[in-house]
């Protein structure tokens, strides 16, 4: 998994659409048959025989935004009224407080981390009520290997904002760029200052976080390769730990401010292929490493680390240096990933807040793993994250014979390893250099709800 190979010919063939596999099963089978007390159940359930031992995550949903951007498909509410929030935090401090009821107060929180939406919506008034409640109810860890990681829209922040983060025991910094190109930004309508926003990376370094990210996405209206680079040029040279490129997906039917972006302005296929290639390429030149997905990072970073050490972890931020820790979500429309099951909370105020002044947890769907799923997500990502998928590891770990049990899937593997993606031998199934930018095609075979070919509903692979 050291090395990755650009290949535009076989990415081309390849680029359909699938799942990105932050969960399995993925939200597509999550149903309102998993109820509330179902994940009550199972949460209490969680917390084992040594609870000291048996570290949390936690995700805590900010839906609130200034402005619209028109490209964004994230669950927000755009407001400029800031008493909005306070209402939002009433009712979310309640919830943590019936999640808290569920875990042992022994559990750790190794990670936390703040989404949305924008979570510097929040004033620091307002965060300082959020992160009370969350000590009340959760064992905030002080441990210095712990990820404590808050998104950043440049935006909103001023000289204050990265002191007070730092100083409330956040960690890790993730900021939103997309493109610094101006008629980019002008129809996107998401117009920030590319020397204010890198000025935030030192600013973050100065102030202790140990390790600041930034996102990019290529596709979007009026990108070329050619304009793009000089964006990744100079994030690249403010020498961000992490970068994560995501593909946009037009989907206007779907999301109702992408019918603002005229289709005439998004790139051809072509044209967003050369744009990933271009910036793969750009990257590597610069001395950023391939993670997997749609994340670089610099050699030194963590996430290197567990890439080469075998201890790459996936979940609903992406890739991850932790194990597979119970996810506890919390606000409007969050997923957890707790035990054997998926949980994901209502998605809108008129909902949520009724069900908490009820004092009822506001699950509203989720998923009880099977056996056989938690068996495939095991293989799915290692494929993701190791890049080899071992027949006896997998037989050892879930009493199988490996082979015979996914005798179709591996046959389903053929087509795919004649084009050179993957090797299957008698012991493995690995991924080569070329299959690391298809992962997600590569994990298609084992899903046993695709039914074969089809993958509706998915973006694009690239």
């Amino acid at each position: 998994m050291l090395t990755a190979v650009f290949d535009r010919d076989l990415i081309q063939r390849y680029d359909g659409r699938g799942p990105r596999y932050t969960s399995y099963p993925t939200a597509v089978q999550f149903h309102e048959g998993f109820s509330a007390a179902d994940y009550a159940r199972v949460a209490r359930a969680s917390n084992g025989p040594d609870p000291a031992n048996n570290p949390l995550s936690v995700y805590v949903h900010i839906p609130f935004c200034h402005s619209l951007c028109y490209y964004c498909g994230c669950h927000k509410i755009v407001s400029r009224h800031q008493y909005s929030a306070d209402e939002y935090l009433d009712y979310l401090l309640e919830e943590i407080r019936l999640q808290g009821e569920l875990f042992d107060r022994r559990r750790p929180v190794a990670q936390l981390h703040f989404g949305g939406g924008t979570p510097t919506f929040l004033t620091q008034t307002q965060f300082d009520r959020l992160m009370d409640g969350l000590s009340a109810h959760f064992n905030l860890s002080n441990d210095p290997e712990r990820e404590y990681s808050i998104e950043i829209d440049p935006r909103s922040t001023d000289t204050s904002t990265l002191p007070y983060l730092a100083s409330v025991g956040l960690n890790r910094v993730s900021l939103g760029v997309q493109d610094f190109d101006p008629e980019v930004q002008k129809s996107v309508n998401r117009i920030q200052s590319q020397q204010d926003t890198l000025a935030l990376v030192a600013q973050a370094r100065e102030n202790g976080f140990g390790s600041v990210s930034v996102d990019l996405i290529y596709g979007l209206p009026l990108q070329t390769a050619e304009r793009f680079r000089k964006t990744v040029d100079a994030v690249a040279e403010a020498r961000p730990d992490r970068l994560a490129i995501y593909s946009y997906a037009h989907l206007p039917r779907m999301f109702r401010s992408q019918r603002l972006i005229p289709d005439e302005q998004i790139p051809s296929a072509a044209e967003k292929l050369r744009l990933f290639q271009s910036t793969v390429e750009r990257l590597t030149e610069l001395g950023y490493e391939y993670i997997g997905m749609d994340h670089f990072a610099l050699p030194e970073d963590d996430l290197v680390r567990a890439r080469d050490n075998g201890t790459l972890h996936r979940n609903f931020q992406g890739y991850s240096t932790h194990a597979d820790l119970d996810l506890v979500g919390l606000g409007l429309s969050s997923i957890g990933k707790v035990g054997p099951s998926y949980a994901q909370n209502l998605k809108l105020r008129k909902d949520y807040y009724p069900t908490i002044e009820a004092g009822r947890l506001p699950v509203y769907r989720g998923v009880a793993c099977t056996p056989e799923d938690l068996m495939r997500r095991h293989v799915i990502h290692a494929l993701m994250c190791a890049g080899v998928a071992d027949y006896d590891v997998m037989s050892q770990r879930f009493d199988i014979d490996f082979k015979d049990h996914f005798r179709t899937e591996l046959a389903r593997l053929s087509d795919l390893e004649k084009d050179g993606l993957v090797v299957v031998d008698e012991r493995r199934v690995t991924v080569t250099p070329q299959g690391r930018f298809l992962l997600r095609p590569i994990a298609m075979c084992f899903d046993a709800y695709l039914g074969g070919e089809n993958s509706g509903g998915f973006s694009k692979v690239i």
